[in-house]
């Protein structure tokens, strides 16, 4: 057997290639969350990519998490289309939290697999600012589809799903899981970068 030759001597002479990717530009979309944008590689949401939100149930914080992102939107005129949500959206609590409800659209399905097609269509379309929908058992294929139509329609979208979840690999490039006991994100997978260590304080209330 040849010598064997430590790789830090490797690298210090440069004989090996580390394979550094280029950095991602900065994202122009804040999550409106300060603590979460300093975590994040790009300082915000990925853009024109699936974003996944991991919930243990519904309504522990997945509406104020996006709430910012979706006022700003709105506010500017940019079209938000909700696909099947799991509940009738409160109008009120939308508002209060500056949410422009001229800008939001809502659409039913009864199947997922209807619900996945309208979410994939809103996507390609580019005519959408912003896609939330819900799906409970989609298969990594049909979210491969949703990543792919979000870059091509260079459009936000977001997956809120069971917690469930973060036991099956996920093309989303980024995961962030809501714990509700205690408050709290975690940041489970992030592009571009590492996810940080530790969880986020997360206020819960909706």
């Amino acid at each position: 057997m040849g010598a064997v030759v430590a790789i830090d001597s490797l690298l210090h002479e440069r004989r090996i290639w580390r394979g550094q990717p280029a950095p991602l530009p900065p994202s122009r979309q804040s999550t409106g969350h300060a603590l979460l944008d300093e975590v994040l590689p790009t300082g915000g949401w990925p853009e024109s990519a699936l974003s996944e939100i991991l919930l243990p149930a519904d309504g522990v914080g997945e509406l104020r998490l996006l709430w910012p992102s979706l006022a700003r939107l709105t506010q500017t005129g940019e079209r938000v289309v909700l696909v099947a949500p799991p509940h009738l959206p409160y109008a009120p609590a939308w508002q209060a939290a500056g949410v422009d409800l001229r800008h939001i659209q809502v659409v039913e399905a009864a199947e997922q697999r209807d619900a996945l097609w309208a979410t994939e269509q809103c996507l390609r379309s580019g005519s959408c600012g912003a896609v939330l929908c819900w799906p409970q058992l989609a298969e990594d294929k049909a979210l491969r589809r949703l990543q792919v139509a979000a870059e091509s329609g260079q459009t936000l979208a977001f997956a809120c799903r069971p917690l469930q979840a973060v036991r099956n690999p996920s093309p989303a490039a980024l995961r962030i899981a809501i714990d509700a006991q205690p408050a709290q994100l975690r940041v489970l997978k992030c592009r571009g970068g590492m996810p940080p260590s530790r969880p986020l304080p997360f206020e819960r209330a909706q």
